[in-house]
């Protein structure tokens, strides 16, 4: 009869020791659900900064630009006629001394010429 109670007994343990195994495992496997949910808002939260951050930055560059080149694209206009100006004045004064430089090399040329010979 001894060795029945000892039978139970063990039969017990051993129950006891599969539902405490069994216990364990489902901790773990929770445990290891919440950890990859944490995982998973974090990174929702990290993505959410990061295109927060990203507008806010392209609406900064937006909003410089316009101090800048202006908003309704007048100041390109006007460089674009400056440059014109520009451009126009710079041939008119290359026309204007274009004979003298020319006259002035054919000079230097000569006298290179001249001397080489000597």
């Amino acid at each position: 009869m001894d060795s029945m109670k000892g039978q139970g007994g063990i039969q017990m343990l051993l129950t006891a020791e599969q539902e405490a195994r069994q216990i364990i495992s489902n901790a773990k496997n929770l445990k290891l659900t919440r950890l990859k949910q944490a995982k998973e808002e974090a990174e929702r939260e990290v993505k959410l900064y990061h295109s927060n951050m990203e507008a806010a930055h392209q609406k900064k560059i937006s909003e410089v630009s316009a101090q800048i080149f202006g908003s309704s694209g007048s100041n390109v206009k006007r460089l674009d006629e400056e440059t014109a100006m520009r451009i126009q004045s710079l041939k008119e004064s290359a026309s204007r001394v274009s004979s003298d430089v020319v006259a002035m090399l054919i000079k230097f040329s000569v006298a290179e010429y001249e001397a080489y010979e000597k």
